[in-house]
């Protein structure tokens, strides 16, 4: 089973379930911790291979990872936490898997906190993938992390971002690296078939307004999904729970709590 953190609310009954990107870990989320756990129960887990979560012995020689499987993973934790149903918070390819958990199982899904949403890749990132993808056996595994860090987030004030996400893919192996992004160059299919279908669960895109790669495509789907909406932040890029983590706090807890008394 992965890794994962609980911190119980005495007397609250809703959850907020958070889901970290690739490359990253539970330990993203330490600037949420602290506001959600005053109102809400919280969980925060760390994906197969990173944080803590240790590959199963059963995994180590699978190169084969799915979004289902990956997916099934976080069903593990709630179910084993016998959590009924959950608000989810993500981020960059942390929204992937919550969007698909949700076409699974949306009874167990109140609605969905989308920071830095993935759902279309760009011409500029599909030539990214390729180019990961014919390097990937032969350059370093953090040297292309760090490549693909700094384009996504290029800017001097994402900096601090950066620096948190390369330093949390240290802690990865590099056939797990391989294996991830073998998993993010495939997702072209999945991520259209979420453009083209409207899951009608209340839906909380939260954007930098520098997160030049991913908020194009979010803007289009926000106008077709009728339960979706977007806030858009000024001066911040991809991590926005990072980079704006007072402004991504304040406005998911109210979006949260306004789906509470719907």
């Amino acid at each position: 089973m992965l890794n994962y953190t609980e911190y119980r609310h005495k007397t609250a009954t809703e959850w907020v379930t958070f889901v970290h990107g690739a490359g990253g870990s539970s330990s993203i989320w330490f600037k949420q911790i602290r506001s959600f756990s005053t109102k809400f129960n919280v969980l925060i887990l760390d994906l197969r291979g990173h944080g803590a979560s240790k590959l199963a012995l059963k995994d180590t020689f699978n190169d084969k990872y799915t979004f289902d499987a990956i997916t099934q993973d976080i069903v593990e934790v709630i179910d084993h936490l016998k959590i009924k149903q959950s608000h989810f918070a993500g981020i960059s390819l942390g929204t992937i898997l919550i969007r698909n958990l949700a076409e699974k199982y949306p009874e167990r899904v109140k609605s969905m906190i989308m920071g830095g949403a993935i759902m279309q890749l760009n011409l500029k990132s599909q030539i990214l993938m390729k180019v990961g993808v014919l390097c990937k056996s032969v350059v370093p595994y953090l040297l292309l992390y760090k490549l693909f860090a700094f384009i996504i987030m290029p800017r001097k004030n994402h900096k601090k971002s950066r620096l948190i996400f390369v330093n949390e893919a240290k802690k990865l192996y590099q056939k797990e690296f391989i294996r991830w992004f073998k998993l993010t160059a495939e997702i072209n299919p999945l991520l259209h078939f979420f453009r083209t279908n409207d899951i009608k669960i209340p839906t909380f895109y939260i954007m930098g307004e520098e997160d030049h790669l991913f908020l194009p495509a979010i803007k289009k789907v926000v106008t077709s999904h009728l339960q979706a909406s977007l806030l858009i932040i000024k001066n911040c890029g991809h991590v926005v729970n990072i980079e704006q983590a007072d402004t991504f706090n304040t406005q998911s807890i109210d979006f949260i709590e306004r789906q509470s008394l719907a």
